[in-house]
């Protein structure tokens, strides 16, 4: 079967194409702010608007098919910016009477999947919104850690943005942490949760008493990703599984990729990580994603709508068995 997805939860308005486990076209745009910035909703809403039509003919061509040729129709209907999801779900509308709308988290989770071979991974999902440690329990992805206040990609693009560089942040922020020391910034990590705020609030109070910025970006790189892998490592313990799944934008930094690695080593365990081009926000795992609940009984719906923050273990994953 073939399945198409239109991913536009936050600053990417992607269609993706896939057929069976073969992706055919995925193609996206990005919204990119005006310096300074970080992304302003209503401005995102109307690139995707202005996008949808080009982006859409791009993945029909790269994919040599047509509309007509589409069994199933999927689109990201959240979590995520609401004048965004508004845009996605009416481009979506445009196309097809009959849709599936697809959480944007779990697809992150499907086409790392897909990609890696992972068969029943913990997961850390990290991205400009998310940051999760998630395993598969009982029916749900359940959330096992997560962050308190912002997410880790939100973070590292507030303070690239305060030191007045462009955006995305992350790896702006990969970049300068090469060759930096390390100074201390807070450390949080509550239970199997984590918090952010406060090194970003000291990272930033530190760039503007003049320390070196290189040290401020590998002291939060090293902090932060530390604290992702202690409660992922933790998470591994508890559910005694035997693989991690490295997925979502923030994935592509080298240097979590790194820690993971290390720590399943040594724990004999595997790690996956998603390949780069599909860590961010795409519309193939959209598709994917689709083509999965649809194929386990879910059936699309004619009165689709979009929900702004809906929870990764808000959502019953039928396609994926029990253990």
């Amino acid at each position: 079967m073939i399945s198409l997805g239109i991913e536009g939860t936050a600053h990417t308005l992607g269609v993706g194409i896939v057929e069976d486990d073969k992706i055919l076209a995925n193609v996206k745009d990005m919204y990119i702010p005006q310096k300074g910035f970080g992304i302003k909703p209503a401005e995102a809403a109307e690139h995707h608007k202005r996008v949808f039509s080009d982006v859409l003919k791009k993945a029909l061509n790269e994919a040599k098919i047509s509309l007509k040729k589409i069994d199933i129709f999927s689109y990201s209907g959240g979590p995520g910016l609401p004048p965004c999801l508004k845009v996605t779900l009416d481009c979506a509308k445009g196309i097809s009477k009959s849709l599936m709308p697809i959480n944007h988290c779990i697809a992150h989770i499907e086409i790392g999947k897909l990609m890696t071979g992972a068969k029943d991974p913990v997961v850390l999902y990290i991205s400009g919104g998310n940051t999760q440690v998630l395993a598969f329990v009982s029916s749900r992805y359940r959330t096992f850690g997560e962050s308190i206040d912002i997410a880790i990609g939100n973070a590292r693009d507030m303070f690239i943005r305060a030191a007045g560089m462009g955006y995305p942040g992350g790896p702006i922020m990969d970049r300068l942490a090469i060759g930096g020391k390390y100074i201390e910034l807070p450390y949080v990590v509550k239970g199997m949760d984590l918090s952010f705020s406060g090194m970003l609030t000291e990272a930033m109070r530190r760039l503007k008493a003049g320390n070196n910025i290189k040290d401020i970006c590998f002291s939060f790189q090293e902090n932060s990703f530390a604290m992702l892998t202690e409660v992922t490592e933790r998470a591994l313990a508890q559910l005694s599984k035997k693989e991690v799944l490295l997925t979502g934008g923030v994935a592509a930094a080298p240097r979590i990729e790194e820690m993971i690695k290390i720590m399943c080593r040594e724990r004999g365990a595997k790690s996956f990580v998603v390949p780069r081009q599909l860590a961010g926000d795409n519309a193939a795992m959209i598709a994917y994603t689709g083509l999965l609940a649809y194929s386990s009984g879910i059936k699309p719906t004619s009165k689709p709508d979009f929900i702004q923050k809906w929870r990764t273990d808000e959502v019953e994953v039928p396609w994926v068995k029990n253990k």
